[in-house]
């Protein structure tokens, strides 16, 4: 017997909520943009904004809304194919969320980013004002991947690690997967039948992370690996995350109804303000593989020194974020790199009163200095 999701859940005592919505559940390969669906989580999201809840909305849907409207085969799409169906698909996904919310007396805004307006800091602080900026005034903000200009890739990697990048650095309470899913389970429930529900995770432990599968359906990209991705990101600034089915009506509804979902605490000990960007970059720039000593030295609050450093990898510059792994592989903390990577392979395994003479300056005696690291829990460094 399944076990019940940990309910009631009152999403009235959060004040800011960001909600995340996978193309599946907007767009029907064959009619199109899914309007009393959308309609209905308007009301939900109306009737929390009317209750004081400042509501982030991170929707997916326009290449899958720009393939339907163009009338392009199921086949995979070129680059450039996707970047038109997108061109197309925004438009009118755009105008749907403002008709919808608008019903229910909200104004709303688009916003459209880029992998780099959260991974370069500069930008992200400007998207974060702008987005501020819109809730102060009461606007919705309707945010998706600007998909029409990605060249090197069409896509962050899903829309589930945007939804926890939008959520950490706009400090919300909350973060909702809106999904075609009801939850995490031990095991992908399709392929195996005594997978068993977990309505409540205290912790994104290896375990929890060894349960995630793979995509479930043809028009969502993310699967459990990338929403689990996304709950490390969240919880550790702080975030609550609920994983839960969106296909019924008034999904938000349905929550505090006590339908099924899974719920990610918040970290006791969560990151904030600066190492919050640091903790939620999506791809490091690179890595550093270090040995027992460093990472108990990391654990105990101390910078990282060249000396524990045994394994440099990536292309990296000084000032860009990698991350640290020990010995088992297992990522163990983040921060900015004092080095650009030609450099930190030469005084790997140094002492810091040898990095002068094999550099030929003056560098830092730190490889990763302790204010610009974010270590992850210490039970979780050993790779198991």
């Amino acid at each position: 017997m399944h076990a019940p999701s940990p309910v009631p859940l009152s999403l009235k005592s959060y004040r800011r909520i960001t909600v995340k919505i996978g193309s599946a559940l907007l767009v029907d390969r064959a009619a199109g943009l899914k309007r009393d669906w959308l309609e209905a989580l308007a009301a939900d999201i109306g009737r929390l904004a009317q209750g004081g809840a400042e509501i982030l909305v991170v929707s997916s849907g326009a290449i899958a809304l720009g393939r339907t409207i163009l009338g392009l085969s199921r086949k995979a799409l070129k680059l450039e194919e996707s970047q038109a169906a997108a061109a197309v698909g925004q438009i009118a996904l755009a105008g749907a969320w403002s008709d919808a919310l608008g019903r229910h007396g909200l104004k709303s805004g688009q916003i459209l980013l880029t992998l780099g307006d959260t991974e370069e800091r500069r930008r992200y602080l400007n998207a974060r004002a702008t987005i501020s900026t819109l809730a102060k005034m009461k606007a919705v903000p309707v945010i998706n991947e600007n998909d029409t200009v990605a060249t090197s890739e069409i896509r962050y990697g899903d829309n589930d690690r945007l939804a926890a990048r939008v959520a950490t650095m706009m400090g919300a309470d909350l973060l909702i997967l809106l999904s075609d899913i009801d939850g995490l389970y031990t095991a992908p429930p399709a392929q195996d039948p005594n997978a068993t529900f977990l309505p409540l995770v205290e912790r994104i432990t290896p375990e929890i992370e060894a349960m995630a599968g793979g995509a479930a359906s043809e028009l969502s990209r993310g699967g459990m690996r990338t929403k689990i991705d996304a709950g490390k990101i969240a919880t550790a600034a702080g975030t609550a995350m609920i994983i839960t089915a969106g296909q019924r009506m008034n999904p938000l509804s349905a929550i505090e109804r006590g339908e099924r979902f899974t719920l990610f605490k918040p970290s006791s000990h969560p990151v904030k303000g600066y190492k919050t960007w640091i903790a939620g970059q999506l791809e490091p720039a690179g890595r550093l593989t270090v040995d027992d000593g460093a990472v108990k030295a990391l654990m105990s609050g101390k910078s990282l020194l060249p000396a524990g450093v045994k394994l440099v990898s990536g292309n990296f510059s000084r000032g860009d974020t990698v991350a640290i792994l020990s010995l088992g592989g297992r990522e163990v903390a983040r921060g900015l790199v004092a080095y650009d990577a030609v450099d930190a392979l030469r005084i790997a395994g140094l002492k810091s009163a040898e990095i002068d003479s094999v550099l030929g300056y003056h560098g830092r005696s730190a490889m990763i200095h302790r204010d610009d690291l974010v270590v992850g829990d210490a039970d979780q460094a050993d790779g198991g």
